[in-house]
């Protein structure tokens, strides 16, 4: 592939050109070649970027993160220690996250259990929890 426009460098990458002009903005991409008439043109390596891009938000990096895996990949000093780093600290928030989502889980299942399905929504503890009417569940 080499000097394609944006739509066609979209299409081949399975993203929306907003999208493209986004990295762009946001550094995640270089300036692309232009045209005389001040068409973008994008060649191999931008695809091969954003494919990149896109597996890393796929992980859960964030687009701040996915900059400096970008710069570290791209020097000739940087170690695999400074990747393994902000790896690591994905993994810890995905972690917190996890323990986060278990608990909120817990808690909704507790009050779904208290849920009298026949009574009147204003007797419902999941509203009343929620209005902070009521002291039940107690892990909420």
């Amino acid at each position: 592939m080499a000097g394609i426009t944006i739509g066609a460098f979209a299409k081949a990458a399975g993203v929306r050109t907003d999208t493209i002009r986004y990295y762009e903005r946001g550094g995640l991409l270089p300036p692309p070649v232009r045209t005389a008439a001040g068409y973008r043109l994008y060649d191999d390596s931008d695809l091969e970027r954003i494919r990149f891009i896109r597996k890393a938000q796929g992980l859960g990096f964030t687009l701040s993160e996915i900059a400096a895996l970008l710069a570290l990949r791209a020097s000739d000093t940087a170690r695999a220690a400074d990747v393994l780093d902000i790896t690591e600290r994905k993994i810890a928030e995905s972690i917190a996250r996890i323990t986060e989502l278990s608990r909120i889980s817990a808690a909704l299942k507790q009050l779904a259990e208290q849920c009298p399905v026949e009574a009147p929504v204003t007797d419902c503890p999941i509203l009343a929890h929620l209005a902070n009417t009521s002291t039940a569940p107690s892990k909420v």
